[in-house]
């Protein structure tokens, strides 16, 4: 008995939709990252990147539960003296929403080569309308 070993060429990707209004952003994110890691397949192999396109669609409306919509802070550091910054979370989601979720899904994400492909597959846009509608409707 040999163990399957799927090929790059082999792997077919599809197109999900994802609505994020009224969803939590830790519920959605988890399924999002499942998505396009390739878990959801059959023929999951980690090594490979074997995800799918997702789109997810009001960004803006998604949730937040307990007093993470007050107190949540996004931290970062360029690595220069004074680069420290803090953006809290009611200011992000005024300013770009789609980094929130972005922000989200990246953590979830394992840290190797496949994450940045992987973050690229993702498309996040504020409102409901989104140029991907062609490639939607062809899936199903």
């Amino acid at each position: 008995m040999k163990t399957y070993q799927p090929k790059q060429k082999e792997v077919k990707r599809e197109w999900h939709l994802m609505d994020a209004d009224g969803k939590i952003l830790g519920r959605i994110s988890t399924e999002i990252a499942l998505i396009l890691t390739g878990k959801n397949k059959v023929k999951f192999s980690k090594h490979m990147d074997m995800g799918d396109y997702v789109v997810v669609v009001n960004a803006k409306k998604v949730e937040l539960t307990g007093n993470k919509p007050k107190d949540k802070v996004y931290r970062s550091h360029s690595g220069y003296p004074g680069g420290f910054k803090e953006v809290k979370l009611p200011k992000l989601m005024k300013e770009n929403p789609a980094r929130v979720i972005e922000h989200a899904v990246a953590g979830m994400l394992p840290d190797n080569r496949l994450k940045q492909n992987r973050l690229r597959r993702l498309k996040i846009f504020v409102d409901d309308t989104h140029p991907y509608a062609d490639k939607l409707s062809s899936e199903k």
